[in-house]
């Protein structure tokens, strides 16, 4: 574990200070571990500051870097007025499903009581046929009350639902109409107003930032641009020359997985007020350099520094053993084809069409390497294979450590990425593209432009039509058919060492030197 120490400037003999930002909790995050550990190697003094998840360490070492978790508390994601109340919405709605499931329970507890003085009445002794008559005449106004109340309650508990809905979702009416009014009226400032949250990571890394006193603030994507943006600034303003690279890793206008439609337009105007402040900019693939360059209006095309592999932590000795991937699925011969597929587990990952088309690959395996097999989606799979009745051919397996994913995976035969068109998936060669090959295994992959392009130019694999069950299938037998003639392209001299993070780990290193050098704004 590493020390608690907060020494305000960097290490006697180091090349400088560099604070990497990073809005999660590092585990799992190859990208940034790579950076911290790789730069530290090189005589820079890192420090790593991310998110604490409540599990684990919150402070260790990635070979010479130190990593910092900082205990977020998430106070302004939730505005008060959603705690309230909404009239304008819908009048009949509690203030919150908490107060609905009281109010169920309350008139559940009515009725119940009632019915029991109903049943008391039937077995009383001693009481007159008058008496009795009377009292259940009685007894059947607050019977008729509690009958109404509870209808009456059960509706406000739809409405309060309904209401639950729109606030998670932001997407009706009059959310578009106030969405649209705060970004005509305030413009790139309006995400204060949409999604307030973000002021958390700011006040949580703000203060540590400034206690570390970096030459280099290295934000890791959007959220973290806007922090480490105002750590820049302040610490101008304070007389204290610090640089800002900012690495973006995807291209925010085209992502598509947030359920709260206010999201997109308070993130992407987050990123548009913050990016003119990056020294540097840096991204994953050359594609969205342009994009980046483009939208933004930068000076420069931004530095491509590759996800790619550490082929030296890749072969390095460890006391740890990597796991058998076979031996985990319970394969227990060399002839089983296993496919597999490493990463990110989401239906816009189109994991679903590895199990769809298993009943027509007899032996084949499907294995899912993700972050949490016990995960609804992943569950979701696993039953519907069920359902095809090939449950005993699907597994799901947790991550490895990074340096363990090569080895890890070349136990596979077939490294599958199923995933759909999404702006962000068509620029990119992603991850795992750079681990299957390292694994040297052969591909099979969606139609997505830049890996399909790049698996096709090298032969590496096959393509199939994303989101087609008979396309991928025949792109898999066609694989398992020849598999040789695919893996036979790693030997090709000189490709697998560019998609390398040793190859990347220079570009990383090339920006940090120039801005320190007097490079960039």
């Amino acid at each position: 574990m590493a020390s608690d120490s907060t020494e305000a400037t960097a290490r006697p003999g180091s090349r400088g200070r560099i604070v990497m930002l990073v809005d999660n909790s590092v585990h799992g995050d190859s990208r940034v571990q790579k950076q911290a550990a790789s730069a530290a190697a090189v005589g820079w003094d890192v420090i790593l500051l991310g998110k604490y998840s409540g599990k684990g360490e919150d402070n260790w070492k990635l070979g010479d870097a130190e990593v910092r978790l900082i205990h977020m508390r998430a106070k302004l994601s939730v505005k008060p007025r959603d705690l309230r109340n909404a009239p304008l919405r819908l009048p009949l709605a509690y203030s919150s499903e908490r107060v609905a499931d009281f109010r169920v329970q309350l008139v559940k507890a009515w009725r119940a009581d009632l019915r029991v003085r109903g049943d008391e009445l039937k077995v009383a002794d001693g009481r007159s046929k008058l008496g009795t008559q009377a009292a259940k005449t009685w007894l059947a106004v607050p019977k008729l009350a509690s009958k109404v109340t509870s209808r009456w309650v059960s509706l406000r508990r739809r409405e309060t639902k309904r209401l639950g809905r729109i606030r998670r979702t932001r997407s009706a009416p009059l959310d578009k109409l106030t969405t649209e009014f705060w970004l005509k009226t305030m413009g790139n400032r309006a995400w204060r107003r949409l999604d307030p949250g973000v002021w958390d990571f700011e006040l949580s890394y703000g203060p540590v930032i400034d206690e570390l006193k970096p030459d280099i603030i290295h934000a890791n994507d959007f959220r973290m641009l806007g922090v480490g943006s105002r750590a820049a600034l302040r610490a101008r303003g304070a007389g204290r020359p610090v640089k800002l690279v900012w690495d973006a890793h995807e291209f925010l206008p085209g992502v598509r997985s947030w359920a709260n439609k206010r999201k997109l337009p308070a993130m992407v105007a987050y990123e548009r007020e913050h990016a003119k402040y990056a020294d540097a900019v840096m991204t994953v693939s050359g594609g969205l350099a342009d994009l980046l360059q483009k939208s933004h209006k930068l000076a420069e095309r931004p530095a491509v520094v590759l996800n790619a592999p550490d082929a030296a932590a890749t072969h390095r000795e460890t006391d740890e053993q990597v796991p058998d991937i076979r031996e985990l699925c319970g394969i227990d011969s060399d002839d089983v084809p296993l496919l597999v597929y490493s990463g990110l587990a989401a239906a816009q990952r189109g994991l679903g069409i590895m199990v769809e088309g298993l009943p027509e690959i007899p032996k084949a395996h499907v294995v899912f390497v993700c972050g949490d097999p016990e995960a609804p989606y992943v569950q979701g799979l696993l039953r519907r294979a069920e359902e095809l009745g090939v449950q005993e051919r699907v597994h799901a397996v947790p991550y490895v450590p990074h340096w363990q994913v090569v080895p890890f995976l070349s136990g596979a035969n077939v490294g599958v990425i199923p995933i759909h068109h999404w702006p962000n998936h068509e620029i990119a060669l992603i991850t795992k593209f750079f681990e299957y090959s390292h694994a040297r295994l052969p591909l099979v992959v969606s139609d997505v432009k830049t890996m399909a392009e790049v698996a096709s130019e090298t032969g590496q694999g096959e393509v199939f039509k994303a989101e087609d069950v008979a396309d991928y299938v025949r792109a898999v037998k066609a694989v398992l058919a020849d598999p040789q003639k695919y893996s036979a392209v790693y030997d090709t001299e000189g490709l697998l060492e560019e998609w390398t993070w040793e190859a990347q780990a220079k570009v990383l290193d090339e920006v940090y030197t120039r801005l320190l050098q007097g490079g960039g704004r």
